[in-house]
């Protein structure tokens, strides 16, 4: 700044009034000071402090502290006392600029009585006549200087000087510490915010949300000008801006291919990329036109880079170490955290279409199981229900009517649940009604062993060794009033008689189908009076447990069934779902169930 460039102020009464203590008293007090001086923590409170200390060791008017940028080498005033506002903000120094910027660079002491007798000095502050500076040093080092300026000439004489020499080293000092008290402080505060910010990522699992998210919390840590965050697309070989933010507000960037530009760069090294000035940098691509600087910092899942953090500023040496530092772990949280989000979206995408699959495969199982009974039946009266412990299930139950006067009842349970179970139980249930069918065409025994044993061959030939399924195959012949049974595992069906006398299982044991080959199974031929009651039930019926592990059984079943055998054949079925839900009280329900109640009606 050149004495053209004079801001308006005046230090022509600034220290008219002062008297200078004697030497002795000055040589105490400079004692005293150095001692307060570095008691003083808070670099805003030393500075203000500083020329109340310096009055007692010498007068002046106006006074200022500058302090030296190590990244651009320029001194800008820290603080001051008597200069206009404007001046106070704007002023920058280089080393060996002025008087200040000479006793920087030289480090030493520059004491002028008039200050127009010598060029270096440039005009801040109007009616300033004689001036003092001396450099704060450190380690050999230069930090600032102290600047005292009076409306007097010859206002500072060699023992002010020497005064303010000797006072300069415990500020410097002071200024050190306070400096370095801050830095660390400020450094705790950056760790907690880093904490923060990575513990509310780690929160958010909408990717959208998350970017747009991650560029606010960035902003607490790092006041940038230009953001973006960049994600890799692993198909097209592109880095893709998803978020980009310039000066606050948002902004469309081109993608760039993965090696192009230094974003493209930093994406392939999977290394941080630093540049002070980006057109001294062959790989900087002009995106943003008034780019001068550019930060870009990789995110990293693992050894695995799926994007990067770009941070660009109009001014030369916007970025340093320091951000490296602070960018640097928050890059690894975020990509942690956009890795866990985009695994959950794709996560959340596979559910629904599972979902959605499951609901149809539900509703197809539903449709492939007997909706009503064959028309042509007058004689009896059936109900069922059938729940399944998942989704989808594996019991299975078939009503056909392949003769007059015939009914068949088939229920089943395959191994397992869900899915596989689901899958196996269709299949079983289609063996089951073709074979019926197919018989009655070919005038083969059609008898329940013999059905129940060619069924277990067919199913054996599928060699699928880890399912097998329960089936109880019934033909009731309702011109004779008997019913014909095979069982192969499932539990043993209930028959109360029209009386009441009796309501207990039918005895018949039998091997799973699908087990072996060769298995044969045998037949069992009760009466089937009017008024008399059959259930079918698959094994989560009688194997209900209760909270406290305790298994319902057969019991219950049969009683509600020998009270009730009066009532339709829909009413039985819900008390035996009643009566079996209450058993279960809070337990989950751990395996399908299904229950099948045949009246005779005459």
């Amino acid at each position: 700044m050149t004495s053209s460039d004079q801001p308006q102020g005046d230090a022509s009464t600034t220290d008219a009034s002062l008297s200078r203590p004697s030497d002795q008293d000055r040589l105490a007090t400079l004692f005293a000071l150095s001692r307060e001086v570095t008691g003083v923590l808070d670099l805003d409170e030393l500075l203000t402090r500083i020329p109340r200390l310096i009055a007692r060791l010498t007068p002046f008017g106006v006074f200022s502290v500058y302090l030296l940028d190590d990244a651009t080498q320029t001194l800008r005033i820290a603080y001051a006392e008597g200069y206009p506002d404007e001046a106070a903000r704007q002023v920058r120094l280089g080393l060996g600029e002025g008087t200040v910027g000479t006793a920087v660079q030289e480090q030493r002491s520059v004491r002028l009585g008039d200050v127009t007798t010598d060029p270096r000095y440039i005009a801040i502050v109007p009616g300033v006549k004689s001036t003092l500076v001396v450099p704060l040093r450190h380690k050999g080092q230069s930090i600032g200087a102290l600047n005292l300026l009076s409306s007097e000439r010859d206002a500072f004489d060699e023992t002010d000087e020497a005064m303010l020499r000797a006072f300069g080293a415990p500020v410097a000092q002071a200024i050190v510490n306070a400096r370095l008290f801050e830095s660390e402080r400020e450094y705790s505060e950056t760790m907690a915010t880093l904490t923060e910010v990575g513990r509310e990522m780690s929160g958010i699992l909408d990717l959208d949300e998350l970017l747009t998210r991650v560029a606010h919390l960035v902003k607490r840590v790092i006041a940038y000008r230009t953001f973006g965050i960049a994600l890799v697309n692993e198909t097209t070989g592109m880095v893709e801006f998803k978020v980009a933010i310039r000066y606050g507000e948002g902004s469309e960037t081109e993608s760039v291919r993965v090696g192009e530009g230094l974003l493209g760069h930093a994406v392939q090294d999977k290394t941080v990329i630093l540049v002070p000035d980006v057109s001294k940098d062959a790989r900087y691509i002009n995106a943003v036109p008034d780019a001068r600087s550019e930060l870009v910092v990789p995110l990293m899942v693992k050894d695995r880079c799926i994007g990067a953090f770009d941070l660009e500023s109009p001014e030369l040496n916007a970025f340093s170490a320091r951000h490296v530092e602070l960018l640097t772990p928050l890059a690894s949280q975020a990509a942690v955290a956009i890795e866990n989000a985009r695994l959950w979206e794709e996560l959340r995408a596979n559910e629904e279409r599972l979902e959605k699959e499951l609901r149809f495969a539900q509703r197809v199982q539903m449709a492939l199981l007997p909706k009503e009974m064959p028309k042509r039946l007058r004689s009896v009266d059936v109900s069922w229900r059938f729940e399944p412990a998942r989704e989808l299930g594996g019991d299975l139950y078939e009503f056909l009517a392949p003769e007059p006067n015939q009914f068949i009842v088939a229920v089943g349970d395959v191994s397992g649940k869900g899915v596989p179970a689901a899958l196996y139980s269709v299949f079983a249930g289609e063996v089951v009604r073709s074979r019926t069918f197919r018989r009655r065409a070919t005038r083969d025994d059609t008898g329940p062993g013999a059905m129940l044993t060619s069924i277990n061959r067919i199913l054996h030939e599928r060699q699928l060794e880890e399912y097998y399924c329960t089936l109880c195959y019934a033909v009731f012949d309702l011109r004779r009033h008997v019913v014909t049974m095979s069982n192969s595992g499932l539990p043993y069906p209930i028959r109360c008689a029209a009386d009441g006398s009796t309501s207990a299982q039918i005895d018949m044991p039998g091997v799973p189908l699908g087990s072996f080959g060769t298995t044969t199974y045998d037949e069992v031929v009760v009466p089937a009076n009017a008024g008399d009651v059959f259930v079918f039930c698959s094994d989560g019926i009688f194997e209900t447990f209760s909270e406290t592990g305790a298994e319902m059984g057969a019991g219950p079943i049969a009683e509600i069934v020998r009270t009730h055998r009066e009532r339709p054949a829909a009413e039985i079925v819900e008390r035996i779902f009643e009566t079996m839900e209450s058993f279960r009280g809070n337990a989950p329900q751990t395996d399908d169930q299904t229950a099948v109640v045949v009246r005779i009606l005459g």
